[in-house]
């Protein structure tokens, strides 16, 4: 199933009416045409953990370089090279390097040797039988295309594609090495003596038998149908490693050679969990449309037609007493408009979270229209972070604007805060968890100079675009309230049942949560189960389900709240829809028992870092969905009544 099959019908007319793409090529994703014979350069990628086949479970958080000392891979003359990435795939952990391996488009090359046999100490034996008990892959790519292992679905029926093959297996209770790879090559004629790569499938084996011939070539003895290959540790032991090549025509197009790769999982559940969220969409707007076009503005009618009247009944009692039972958000007037406790505060997290929603909507808009494609690896993470920082000017001018109505005089505390206080908090974090991967060893720790380079762009880039923002909203001038606030602070009642603090964030976080916890498997899987997600059609209908929901069950809760006479409501609005972000921890820790058996403290204080760290800039985006969906609500409502 491709992309656009995810897409509803209106979505896909509005895609067909832009004009048609096929007479260019993306940047990343331009197809290299070669001649018979030419030299088709196979590089290699980190080893990742992956899912066992024997329990569906994770095993370790830890990616290794395919050149680390213990596996003893063989290195091509004169050292391997690294290939430029792009700063998202290297954040990613991605570490491409040159290889030895010989590929020759068209040319059949049967048992070859990659090098001189390598010896195992017995420690590297045991690293490497440890990596194949945690079920490591290996992982190449050829013009791109990473080399991958054919699955069945049996839900769909369906053939797909895996990224990376085996390090080992396991038979017996006993840890094999895969020494030999068959190469299976899938290629596409364009044109007379023009051929593109469409496709690579490698089926590893372990042979203990497989020896180099002689010193003249690199042919070899395969040792095909002897022994397999088991890494003594107590004893060492010589590897040879062995590769064949095949070459195999195909029909497939370059244009369509990923479609393997991009598999569906479950597509049923998708389509059940977007129409449930649809469904609740649909309750909660209709209750929020009841409350506005009934009871508000019967309400709000009768409120202005005995102000104007200033009529008093016979008893003496002021119009407004006999309609104050049952119209108590009428009744905080003076007080709702009353800025909250810690406004600055509350300034800053609402601007980082407009601005984190910007960067995810705009990401999200780019990848459904295939701006994002796989093949450019690392273009995602790219993207998201050069959209942040840009979005930097929206994240100041959003947090001034709601600042300079709360009435804040700190203004350069803002100005500073701002777009330094949240990515401070996140960076620290991220910092910290790095210096545990980089005392692994692990290919997945950042580089210093990346962060460098991270630091720059967020201090060149991001921090003057954030203050621009703020100046430009501090200099505008802002409405004033449509009603007038008291000097003298109105008594609140005290909050009971659900009205509390605690109750109401935990009902209304879980209904966004429920429109997006599908999603929020498969994008974990992808991360942690080293599979491609790409099913963007379904994130952008469950990330405007995620809007609507949040929007919707907030501005209820609010309503019921200023119902009860408690005009606090800019905090709890945040708070409120933001509590979704304490579900998808809780969700991340349920993934984590269920999906993940990490064998070191190390891997799960790894994983419990990135959770909190995730949910923490979740709790900041829909926070600001909330926010301001009660901002406008609160607003317009109030703008209504006529006070004098």
């Amino acid at each position: 199933m491709r992309l656009l099959d995810q897409l509803p019908t209106p979505l896909l007319l509005l895609l067909a009416s832009a004009p048609a793409a096929q007479s260019f090529y993306l940047p990343g994703i331009t197809p290299t045409n070669y001649k018979e014979g030419d030299l088709v350069p196979l590089t290699v990628n980190h080893l990742t953990p992956a899912q066992s086949a024997r329990d569906t479970q994770i095993r370790s958080a830890f990616s290794f370089e395919y050149y680390h000392s213990n596996f003893h891979f063989c290195k091509p003359e004169g050292g391997p090279k690294y290939v430029s990435e792009s700063l998202g795939s290297i954040l990613f952990g991605d570490r491409i390097q040159t290889s030895p391996f010989s590929l020759h488009m068209g040319k059949n090359e049967t048992c070859k040797a990659v090098c001189n046999a390598e010896e195992f100490e017995p420690r590297d034996a045991k690293f490497v039988n440890r990596r194949i008990w945690q079920n490591y892959i290996v992982n190449w790519l050829v013009d791109g295309l990473p080399a991958a292992q054919p699955y069945f679905d049996p839900t769909s029926g369906t053939e797909y594609l895996q990224p990376g093959f085996l390090l080992g297996s396991v038979e017996n209770e006993e840890p094999r090495l895969n020494n030999h790879y068959d190469i299976y090559i899938d290629y596409h004629e364009v044109r007379k003596n023009q051929y593109r790569v469409v496709g690579i499938i490698v089926e590893p084996a372990s042979r203990r038998d497989s020896k180099r011939r002689g010193n003249q070539d690199f042919s070899a003895d395969c040792g095909e149908g002897g022994p397999p290959m088991v890494l003594s540790e107590k004893d060492r032991t010589k590897v040879t490693w062995t590769y064949s090549v095949y070459w195999r025509p195909s029909a497939t197009s370059f244009a369509t050679r990923w479609d393997k790769y991009l598999h569906v999982f479950d597509p049923k559940i998708h389509w059940f969990s977007l129409i449930n969220s649809a469904v609740i969409v649909m309750f909660l707007i209709g209750m929020v449309s009841t409350i506005l076009i009934r009871t508000l503005r019967k309400d709000i009618a009768r409120y202005n037609r005995l102000d104007q009247l200033g009529l008093d009944d016979l008893n003496g009692n002021s119009a407004e007493d006999g309609i104050q039972e049952d119209s108590g958000w009428k009744l905080v007037h003076g007080d709702v408009f009353r800025p909250p406790k810690h406004s600055l505060a509350l300034s800053v997290l609402v601007g980082n979270g407009a601005q984190l929603f910007m960067m995810a909507g705009f990401t999200i808009v780019f990848a459904v229209v295939g701006f994002l494609s796989p093949s450019n690896r690392g273009s995602l993470a790219t993207v998201m972070i050069m959209l942040y920082t840009i979005f930097g000017f929206v994240g100041g001018y959003a947090s001034s604007r709601v600042y300079k109505s709360f009435q804040g005089t700190k203004w350069k505390h803002l100005f500073i805060l701002t777009p330094s206080a949240v990515p401070a908090f996140v960076f620290s974090v991220f910092f910290l968890l790095n210096l545990f991967v980089w005392a692994r060893q692990s290919s997945g720790a950042v580089p210093f100079t990346t962060m460098l380079v991270i630091v720059g762009i967020w201090f060149v880039i991001s921090v003057p675009l954030s203050i621009v923002g703020s100046w430009l909203g501090f200099r505008q001038s802002i409405h004033d309230p449509p009603v007038r606030t008291n000097q003298i602070p109105r008594q609140i009642p005290p909050s009971t049942g659900y009205l509390r603090l605690v109750p109401s964030m935990l009902l209304v976080g879980v209904l966004p949560f429920g429109a997006i916890f599908v999603e929020l498997y498969f994008i974990m899987s992808s991360l942690w189960s080293n599979r491609i997600y790409y099913m963007f059609g379904f994130l952008f209908l469950s990330f405007g389900l995620l809007i609507v929901t949040s929007a919707a069950v907030t501005i209820l809760m609010i309503y019921f709240l200023l119902c009860a006479e408690n005009y606090h409501w800019q905090w709890r609005a945040f708070a409120s829809s933001g509590a979704s972000a304490g579900y998808v921890f809780v969700y991340s820790l349920l993934y984590w028992a269920r999906m993940l058996s990490f064998s070191s403290f190390t891997g799960g204080l790894l994983y419990l870092g990135y959770s909190i760290l995730l949910s923490f800039l979740w709790f900041c985006l829909s926070g600001s969905i909330g926010f301001f969906a009660c901002w406008i609500f609160v607003h317009r409502i109030y703008g209504s009544l006529k006070i004098d």
